[in-house]
C-alpha cells in the first residue's frame, strides 16, 4: 500500500484546512441505530473530514452505471491484494440499506460497516463496533457533461479508541493508509467508467478539534 500511495502522489492535489461544526456527518437513521452502532460520538480525538474527487472524461458509462457496479461488488473499485469487502448481511449482487460488510486490509484496519443510505448515484456506510475508526463514508458520482463524470469519496472519521488515536490522529499513519486506499479507488472508478482522468485527484482534509464534537 505504501508503494502504491507514493506512486500516486504526483497526480494528487492535497489541501489541509481547519474544520468546524459544519463538517459533521449526517446523523444515523434511527432505525439503524443499535448496540453495535459506532458513530463519531464513540470516537476519540479530532474528526477528520476528507474528500477525494476525480473527474473522468470521454467516459462510456454514466454516474448511475458506476455506482450500480460498485454497489453490486465493492471490490470492483478496490486496489487488488490491498483491501477486500466481504458481505456479512444482505443478498449478493445488490446493496440495500441495512446491509453489512467487513473491510479487510493489511495491518489492523479491518472493520465492520453498515449501509446507511443508498440512491441511484450514491451510498453511505457507517462504522460498527469492532472497527478501528468511528465515522461514516460516502461514495457518489455525478454526471457533469457529455461523457464527463465526477466521482467523490467523502469520509468523516475519528480514531475508534485511545490506541488508534495515536496512529490515526497524532502520528498520521492511519490517515496516510486511508488516503492511499481512496486515491487508488478513485483511479479504479475512472477505469470502470472506461474514460480517462482529467487533471489530478483532489484531496481536501479538514481537521475538527475534539472540543467541537462534545455531545455530537
Amino acid at each position: 500500500m505504501a508503494g502504491r500511495h507514493l506512486r500516486t502522489l504526483p497526480i494528487l492535489d492535497r489541501a489541509h484546512e481547519d474544520g468546524d461544526g459544519t463538517d459533521l456527518p449526517a446523523p444515523w437513521p434511527l432505525a439503524l441505530v443499535d448496540e453495535r452502532t459506532k458513530t463519531i460520538a464513540a470516537g476519540h480525538g479530532p474528526l477528520f473530514h476528507r474528500t477525494f474527487t476525480v473527474r473522468a472524461v470521454d467516459a462510456r458509462h454514466g454516474a448511475a452505471d458506476l455506482v450500480g457496479t460498485l454497489s453490486r461488488d465493492l471490490d470492483a473499485g478496490a486496489p487488488p491484494h490491498v483491501v477486500t469487502f466481504a458481505r456479512e448481511r444482505g443478498e449478493p449482487g445488490r446493496m440495500l440499506v441495512g446491509d453489512e460488510y467487513r473491510v479487510y486490509m493489511p495491518a489492523p484496519w479491518d472493520g465492520p460497516v453498515r449501509v446507511l443510505a443508498r440512491t441511484e448515484t450514491s451510498f453511505r456506510l457507517g462504522t460498527l463496533d469492532g472497527h478501528l475508526e468511528a465515522g461514516e463514508i460516502e461514495f457518489r458520482a455525478a454526471d457533469v457533461g457529455e461523457g464527463a463524470v465526477d466521482f467523490t469519496i467523502e469520509v468523516w472519521s475519528r480514531a475508534g479508541d485511545r490506541a488508534a488515536e495515536l496512529l490515526y490522529g497524532r502520528l498520521g499513519v492511519g490517515r496516510e493508509v486511508q488516503a492511499g486506499l481512496w486515491v487508488q479507488f478513485c483511479l479504479s472508478a475512472v477505469e470502470l467508467l472506461e474514460g480517462r482522468r482529467e487533471g489530478h485527484v483532489r484531496e481536501v482534509t479538514r481537521r475538527v478539534p475534539a472540543s467541537e464534537l462534545d455531545g455530537r
